[in-house]
C-alpha cells in the first residue's frame, strides 16, 4: 500500500508538471491544468491511476489545510463584518437556487425528495476553487471578495443541516426528536471547547515560542488545527469548517504571521492534489455518450448560480458591478456537492446515471471558473454600461441624496480603508475640503455620524463620480484593493475632468504602467513605496547624508520605480560608512561618576585637539544636543556620541571610563524582548 501511494503520487507529480508546463505557454489557468492532470490520469481516463482513495484523502487534507490559512489570514473582527453579506447574502442565495433547482427537477419528472437533493448540490459553491483564485489576484479584501467570502462561510455551515436531511429525503426515517437534541448537546460542547481553545491557544503557543524550535511550533500547529476540525467534525459538522474556525483562533495572536509562512508550503502541495482528485471523479466515457446535454446543465447551473449569487449580494447593499463579479465567482458546483452527492448515491436517493451527468457537469463548472472570474470585471463593466440597467445604477445614488456635494477646487477620496482614513485625518489638518466615495454601508453609517462627507456608491459608475462634483474636483485620490475598478475609475475622472489631479494606490508594480495610460498622474505600488522606505532607513543608517536619499528617492520615483530594479552601486556617493572610512568608528559612551571629564567644558577637554576624537551629539536624560557649544559642561551618566579613529577612541574611553568600571564602551542596554516576552 505505501508503494502504491508513493507511485501514485510520483505520476501526478510528473503528468501535472507536464500539462502545468502546457498551461503556462497557453495561458491557461493554473487550476484548469490540475483539473486536466486528474482527468487524463484517472481511472476514466488513461487509467494511469487507480488507487483513487488515497489521492482523496490526500485532498481531503488540502481542503483542511487550505481553510486553516484562510482562517489564519482572516480574523473574527474581519467575520463579525461579513455578517450582512453571510446571514442576509447566504440565505438568499442558497434558498433561491434550491428553490429553482428543485422546481426545474420536479418539472423534468423526478421524485420530490431527489429534487431538493438537486436543490441543495447546485446551491453550493467551491470554497477551494475560489478562495485560492481570489487570492492569487489579491481581491479576497474588495467588495466582491467579501460578499464571496460571507456567502461561502454560509454555505459550508448549511452543509451539516443538508446532510442531517439526507436520510428523511431518502424516506429512511431518521431525525427523531432525540437526534437533534443529541446534536445540538453534542455541538453546544464543540462551541464550548472553542472557546476554551481561543483563550488557551495564545498561551500554548507561547510556550511552544520559547523552546526556539521550529519544528515543535509547525507540530504544535498542525495539532491544533487537526484538533479542532476533528471536534467540528464530531458534532456533524465539516472538516473544513472546523479548519477554518482553527485558523481564525490562531489569527488572534501574535503568532499568526509565522504560522502563515510555515504552512504555506504544505497548502500548495496538497490543494493540488485536491484538484487532481477531483478530475479523477469525472468518467471521461459517459460524457461522451452525453456532452450536449452535460455543457447544457453546466451552462444552465453557472447562469441560474451567477444570477441567483448575484441578486442576492444585491440585497446586502452591493452595487451591479460587485453584484456581476460576485455572481460569476460563485457560478460553479463546490467540492460539498460531491460529498451530498455521494452520500445521497450510498443511501439510494440519487441514481447512478444522473449522479454522474451531476458529476460531470459540475466539474465543467469548475473548469470554467478560472475564465469566468478572469473576465468578470470587463463583463461587469460593459453590462452596467448598458442602457438597461441605468435604472439599476441611478438607484444606488438614491441613498446619498438629491444634491450634489457643493465643494469647489476640492479633494475626492474613493475608498475608506487605514490609507482612505489617513488621507481624510491630512485633509482635516489642512482644512481641504474633500468627500469620501465608500461601498461599505457599515462603515458609511458609522462615519456618516462622526460628520464625515461619506457617501455609498461605486465610483466606477460616472454617475456617482458626478455626484461628488468630479468636474469641480482638483484631486482625486483611489486607494482601494480592485485592480480592475480602480483602472475604470481613473479612465473616468480623467474623461470627466481632464484637469483633475488623480493618485491611484495599487498594490502591484504591474498596474503602474496601464494606469498612468488611462491618465493617472501619479501611480504609488504599495510593493515598492515599501522598498523605499526601507532603503531610506536603511541608508540613514549607514549615516548617507539626507539630501542624497531625498535626491535618490525622488529619481527612483521619477522613473517609475525602475531605478529601484536596476540600482548600480554607484547611485549614491557612498552606501557603506564603513567601506569609505573603514578605521573610522561611530560610537556612544556613557560618562561614569569618577570620569575626569565629569564637571569640565567640552572646550576644557579639547577632545578634537589632543585625541582626535569629535563630539557629534550628546543625549541627557531625554534631551539631545546636536554638535554641542564648546561651553557645555559634562556631567555623570550622560551619553557621549563620537566619531575617531579605533585607536583614539580607545584613549577617550579611558577618560570617560576609567579602569574599574564597566569596559563596555556602550551603556548596558535594556533586555531586548521578543514578542512572546522572552529576553534575547
Amino acid at each position: 500500500m505505501p508503494a502504491s501511494l508513493l507511485i501514485n503520487t510520483l505520476v501526478i507529480i510528473i503528468l501535472s508538471g507536464a500539462v502545468l508546463f502546457l498551461c503556462h505557454l497557453a495561458r491557461i489557468p493554473v487550476i484548469v491544468g490540475f483539473l486536466l492532470t486528474g482527468i487524463i490520469s484517472g481511472p476514466q481516463g488513461l487509467g494511469l491511476i487507480t488507487d483513487t482513495a488515497s489521492v482523496r484523502d490526500l485532498a481531503e487534507i488540502g481542503i483542511i489545510i487550505l481553510l486553516f490559512t484562510i482562517g489564519i489570514e482572516f480574523s473574527f473582527q474581519n467575520l463579525r463584518r461579513l455578517k450582512r453579506p453571510a446571514l442576509m447574502g447566504g440565505s438568499l442565495q442558497i434558498g433561491l437556487t434550491t428553490l429553482a433547482a428543485a422546481l426545474i427537477a420536479a418539472q423534468a419528472g423526478l421524485p420530490a425528495g431527489e429534487a431538493i437533493l438537486i436543490g441543495f448540490i447546485f446551491s453550493l459553491s467551491s470554497t477551494a476553487i475560489v478562495m485560492r483564485i481570489l487570492q492569487e489576484r489579491a481581491e479576497i479584501d474588495t467588495p466582491h471578495g467579501g460578499a464571496v467570502l460571507g456567502i461561502l462561510v454560509f454555505q459550508d455551515l448549511m452543509v451539516v443541516p443538508m446532510m442531517l436531511l439526507l436520510p428523511v429525503l431518502a424516506g429512511l426515517g431518521g431525525l427523531g426528536i432525540g437526534m437533534p437534541l443529541s446534536k445540538a448537546v453534542e455541538l453546544g460542547g464543540i462551541l464550548l471547547l472553542i472557546f476554551v481553545s481561543w483563550k488557551a491557544v495564545p498561551w500554548v503557543l507561547y510556550q511552544v515560542t520559547r523552546t526556539r524550535s521550529r519544528e515543535l511550533f509547525l507540530l504544535t500547529l498542525v495539532v491544533i488545527g487537526l484538533s479542532i476540525a476533528l471536534l467540528t467534525y464530531r458534532a456533524g459538522l465539516s472538516l473544513a469548517l472546523g479548519a477554518f474556525l482553527a485558523g481564525l483562533i490562531i489569527s488572534e495572536s501574535e503568532y499568526s504571521h509565522q504560522a502563515l509562512s510555515n504552512l504555506l508550503p504544505f497548502r500548495d502541495v496538497f490543494m493540488s492534489i485536491f484538484f487532481i482528485s477531483v478530475g479523477m471523479l469525472l468518467d471521461v466515457e459517459f460524457f461522451f455518450l452525453s456532452p450536449f446535454a452535460v455543457i447544457l446543465l453546466a451552462f444552465g447551473a453557472i447562469a441560474a448560480k451567477a444570477l441567483f449569487a448575484g441578486a442576492a449580494s444585491g440585497f446586502t447593499g452591493m452595487p451591479l458591478r460587485t453584484m456581476i463579479i460576485a455572481g460569476l465567482c460563485l457560478g460553479q458546483v463546490g467540492e460539498f456537492s460531491f460529498i451530498l452527492s455521494e452520500s445521497a448515491l450510498r443511501a439510494g436517493l440519487l441514481p447512478q446515471g444522473h449522479y454522474q451527468m451531476i458529476l460531470a457537469a459540475s466539474i465543467l463548472t469548475m473548469l470554467a471558473t478560472p475564465f469566468l472570474i478572469r473576465w468578470a470585471p470587463w463583463l461587469a463593466e460593459f453590462t452596467a454600461g448598458l442602457r438597461f440597467f441605468s435604472a439599476l445604477n441611478g438607484g444606488l445614488v438614491q441613498e446619498t441624496g438629491k444634491q450634489r456635494f457643493p465643494e469647489r477646487d476640492h479633494l475626492i477620496i474613493v475608498g475608506f480603508g487605514i490609507n482612505g482614513r489617513n488621507i481624510a485625518k491630512a485633509a482635516r489638518k489642512g482644512v481641504i475640503p474633500y468627500v469620501i466615495i465608500e461601498m461599505n454601508p457599515v462603515v458609511i453609517r458609522e462615519e456618516s455620524a462622526k460628520g464625515e462627507p461619506i457617501f455609498y456608491g461605486d465610483a466606477t459608475q460616472e454617475n456617482i463620480l458626478e455626484h461628488a462634483n468630479i468636474g469641480e474636483a482638483r484631486c482625486i485620490v483611489i486607494v482601494i484593493n480592485d485592480p480592475a475598478a480602480a483602472a475604470r475609475i481613473t479612465w473616468l475622472a480623467r474623461r470627466i475632468n481632464p484637469g483633475v489631479y488623480i493618485i491611484v494606490r495599487t498594490r502591484f508594480l504591474r498596474e503602474i504602467e496601464r494606469l498612468s495610460g488611462l491618465g493617472a498622474n501619479e501611480v504609488i505600488p504599495e510593493e515598492f513605496e515599501t522598498s523605499v522606505e526601507i532603503f531610506s532607513r536603511v541608508m540613514r543608517n549607514y549615516l548617507i547624508p539626507k539630501d542624497e536619499i531625498e535626491e535618490l528617492i525622488s529619481e527612483i520615483r521619477a522613473d517609475q520605480y525602475d531605478m529601484l530594479r536596476t540600482l548600480s552601486q554607484d547611485a549614491a556617493t557612498c552606501v557603506d560608512f564603513r567601506a569609505c572610512i573603514p578605521e573610522m568608528k561611530l560610537v556612544s559612551l556613557r560618562i561614569s561618576g569618577q570620569s575626569p571629564l565629569a564637571g569640565k567644558t567640552l572646550a576644557q577637554t579639547e577632545m578634537r585637539k589632543k585625541y582626535g576624537v569629535t563630539l557629534l551629539s550628546l543625549v541627557r536624560d531625554r534631551d539631545s544636543f546636536f554638535n554641542p557649544s564648546p561651553d557645555i559642561a559634562f556631567q555623570k551618566g550622560d551619553v557621549l556620541f563620537l566619531a575617531g579613529l579605533d585607536k583614539d577612541i580607545r584613549d577617550i574611553e579611558r577618560l570617560i571610563r576609567p579602569a574599574g568600571q564597566d569596559s563596555a564602551r556602550d551603556p548596558k542596554p535594556a533586555r531586548r524582548q521578543d514578542r512572546s516576552g522572552e529576553a534575547l
